[in-house]
């Protein structure tokens, strides 16, 4: 990622944060309505899962500058997906709705640029654990 993508994802990002609540559930009604076979992968009450979204994508977000400083954290996480039963192909299901759901939030500030930024950062981000869970590197979207 550039420095200007970098800038962007987190300018976008700023704008949604005072929405996060209506974010998260937007997400995962999307998730599970592209999806509907994950949804058995998260539990029953979904707040505390909301919550944990948007307080990583938080830290994610506000690292981007450093990288270093958020991999061990994402190579953490990527591994606990794995018992909870995530699977590589699951990446790209959830990049999209993390996408849906940032355009639907930020309306007309979603222009070509965030949105290149936006992929370009979740499919860093995504093959990165992909590899830190399975071993393998894999494309997201």
């Amino acid at each position: 990622m550039t420095p200007e993508q970098v800038k962007l994802v987190q300018a976008s990002f700023a704008k949604v944060a005072p929405i996060a609540d209506t974010a998260a559930t937007l997400f995962y009604d999307r998730l599970f309505e592209v999806a509907p076979q994950v949804r058995t992968l998260f539990p029953d009450d979904m707040t505390e899962q909301k919550r944990k979204l948007m307080g990583m994508l938080t830290v994610v977000v506000n690292g981007l500058a450093n990288l270093p400083a958020i991999l061990p954290a994402a190579s953490m996480l990527a591994k606990r997906h794995v018992a909870y039963g995530a699977q590589p192909a699951h990446y790209p299901v959830v990049g999209g709705a993390l996408l849906w759901t940032l355009e639907k939030g930020l309306g007309p500030d979603w222009t070509p640029d965030v949105a290149a930024a936006w992929t370009d950062a979740y499919t860093m981000l995504s093959g990165f654990m992909i590899a830190e869970a399975y071993g393998r590197p894999q494309a997201a979207e």
